[in-house]
């Protein structure tokens, strides 16, 4: 779900205003928050609103809100990934890929979908950025607007 923009790939998260999928991402991402059980801080930003691929933008979007959780001490970034990786599945998460990715540095990268929630979180620890972080993209399946609306764009 996380790493897919073709519409055909993208579930059905059924149907919502883009404010209230865009409240429910949100949720998620505290959650994730909270999973991290490290001390730190979360960057700002709100979630987005994206095109479903092919669909009709005025009917059909997907919420992604991206944000970065920078660890009050860089050793806290491997607590915070095996803390993220024990506590997803005990919320309904899959791992779908957990290891190192193909940049120089070899960050270490969890992606993992929640099927119930229809949302997707890619997730990469960023050791040698400075300064040291989390970076988190939640991605939701694909919305339908209610009859007789259209997707507010934000």
């Amino acid at each position: 779900m996380t790493s897919s923009t073709d519409s055909g790939d993208v579930p059905s998260a059924g149907t919502s205003t883009s404010r209230d999928a865009a409240a429910e991402v949100q949720k998620a991402s505290s959650r994730l928050y909270d999973l991290i059980g490290v001390k730190g801080r979360a960057s700002e930003g709100s979630p987005g609103v994206q095109d479903c691929g092919d669909k009709d933008r005025e009917t059909y979007f997907r919420i992604f809100h991206k944000w970065s959780f920078y660890p009050a001490s860089a050793d806290d970034l491997d607590v915070a990934m095996r803390n993220l990786r024990e506590g997803l599945p005990k919320q309904g998460w899959k791992i779908v890929e957990y290891g190192p990715d193909s940049s120089a540095n070899k960050n270490l990268t969890l992606i993992a979908d929640n099927d119930g929630q229809k949302a997707g979180v890619h997730i990469t620890q960023m050791k040698k950025r400075n300064p040291p972080k989390l970076s988190l993209m939640l991605v939701s399946g694909c919305y339908q607007v209610p009859d007789g609306q259209q997707v507010e764009h934000f």
